[in-house]
């Protein structure tokens, strides 16, 4: 029994043995590999050997921390950023007729401005490239600027899990003029784009059910634009004779005033002090 335990102790040393050596194969950082990587790429896009693609950085989750304090500056990693860039450089090169701006932000996002025209074909070349994957469409919504001549700013931010990056694509839209619906690129832009519609008055073409989604069905305008005003148009009460709420156009009973009134309570001032 103990020759035969032998041969079995001795057969199992090879087993521990590659082990051993695979372990020691995997000594070498993330980090160490991302940087590596990193270099490889940067070195063969210059010579033009390759198409410049995002770099996955792992994040410090202390870092992370540092960051999400209050006044507190994102950190740059060098890699991500020069990765950035050059990818904002070729979206540029390679869609020229589609991209009109392309920048990195100070939070380390790519953002892009691109055509009203080309929306849907800029976010389906964004998913399905390969250096890109943004199969995520995380929110979608709206900015009004009514000095601009084109009021309305959508905006669409998207998240590439496979390059653990984010990116923000913009374009811009009058009252008037439509914008082509993405839903036929991500299924989740349904609902976000009746948002936008019942709130800023956006008309998405070719949406499959394009309905107010938070107003009543009877609302007038849209509340999210600057010139709504903030008291509507109509007021609901309800009806004793009816037995139901109605609808009837706003009635203002004063004029708008302004008033200048004294507190009776006493006003905290600088240093915690009560002001008299």
């Amino acid at each position: 029994s103990t020759h035969s335990n032998s041969k079995h102790t001795n057969a199992a040393q090879p087993v521990s043995s590659a082990s051993g050596v695979r372990e020691a194969d995997n000594r070498l950082t993330y980090s160490r590999v991302m940087q590596r990587a990193a270099s490889l790429l940067r070195h063969a896009a210059r010579a033009g050997r390759l198409t410049p693609c995002l770099v996955p950085v792992r994040h410090n989750t202390a870092a992370a921390a540092a960051a999400a304090a209050p006044g507190a500056n994102a950190p740059q990693v060098p890699e991500k950023r020069a990765s950035l860039d050059a990818f904002a450089k070729y979206l540029t090169e390679t869609l020229p007729k589609y991209v009109q701006q392309a920048r990195v932000t100070g939070q380390g996002d790519l953002e892009l401005l691109v055509t009203p025209t080309s929306v849907v074909q800029v976010l389906t070349f964004l998913r399905d490239h390969t250096t890109a994957q943004f199969r995520q469409l995380v929110e979608l919504t709206a900015v009004d600027v009514p000095t601009r001549k084109n009021r309305f700013e959508i905006v669409y931010c998207l998240l590439s899990h496979a390059h653990n990056t984010r990116m923000v694509v913009k374009t811009y839209t009058d009252e008037l003029t439509p914008i082509d619906s993405v839903t036929s690129v991500f299924h989740s832009a349904n609902w976000s784009e009746r948002e936008v519609w019942d709130l800023f008055g956006v008309y998405f073409r070719n949406h499959p059910d394009l309905r107010r989604v938070l107003t009543d069905y009877g609302f007038e305008g849209h509340p999210f634009r600057k010139d709504f005003p903030l008291w509507g148009y109509t007021e609901v009460r309800y009806d004793d004779e009816l037995k139901r709420v109605v609808a009837e156009p706003l009635e203002l009973a004063q004029e708008f005033r302004y008033f200048d009134l004294k507190s009776p309570w006493d006003q905290i001032g600088a240093g915690g002090s009560p002001s008299k």
